[in-house]
């Protein structure tokens, strides 16, 4: 843990973000090999997958510099029970239409159930022990999971948010933790969506309004102060 200047101001939009660095927690949402590899969900659905694909090494290095400084990590996963039972009926239906449905095989087991290769957290972002993991049933963090209780225990008070895709989940964690009173930065080359038009308006939503959802930066400002 940084333990001499914890207060660090980093250049974002609309304005500077500052936090506290003991009271920050790097959340990186859902870089699965579902979304993230080739023969996932996502490339099963007709995505190009390069975008995902391609923040990961950008990740990497945010999440080295946390690791170095013994700061909190939080991972999270999409993802359903092999017997479906906390999928809702809607969103079943939903996936199937696209022309491949959730609990479907696929080239890395049934898509999107815990405990396949596709639910699993890319190779390289792979969790360490210590690290908060987060399986969740629908696309925001908090939605019936423990993430708000493991964050008040650490007395969390700013996120830095990274992951996929950035218009769905990640803007949907935002939108929670928004409400539940934390600050967040979304690293803007951090997050990736599969269509550039969709990622581009979800960065523009997080910092309209003066902040109305939080703030956004990118990662070399962020390693500025890290390291």
């Amino acid at each position: 843990m940084i333990t001499n200047q914890t207060t660090v101001t980093i250049p974002s939009q609309p304005y500077d973000f500052a936090c506290d660095l003991n009271k920050t927690a790097l959340v990186i949402i859902d870089m699965q090999n579902d979304f993230c590899a080739n023969g996932g969900f996502g490339e099963m659905l007709g995505n190009d997958i390069t975008n995902t694909k391609s923040i990961i090494p950008t990740i990497k290095q945010v999440l080295d510099q946390f690791r170095a400084h013994n700061l909190t990590v939080v991972h999270t996963r999409e993802g359903h029970e092999p017997d479906l039972s906390d999928c809702p009926e809607s969103k079943l239906k939903r996936s199937k239409r696209q022309g491949a449905g959730i609990g479907d095989s696929g080239s890395m087991g049934r898509i999107l159930i815990k405990g396949e290769k596709g639910h699993a957290i890319v190779e390289e972002l792979t969790p360490e022990p210590g690290e908060i993991v987060i399986d969740k049933p629908g696309k925001g963090a908090f939605y019936q999971t423990n993430l708000l209780e493991e964050l008040n225990a650490r007395g969390i008070e700013s996120l830095i948010v990274t992951g996929v895709t950035t218009h769905v989940c990640v803007h949907s964690t935002v939108r929670e933790a928004n409400d539940r009173g934390f600050d967040c930065l979304v690293l803007e080359d951090g997050t990736a969506a599969f269509d550039e038009d969709d990622q581009q308006a979800a960065i523009r939503m997080f910092h309209q309004q003066g902040a109305i959802f939080g703030w956004v930066s990118h990662s070399a400002k962020l390693l500025e102060q890290l390291k």
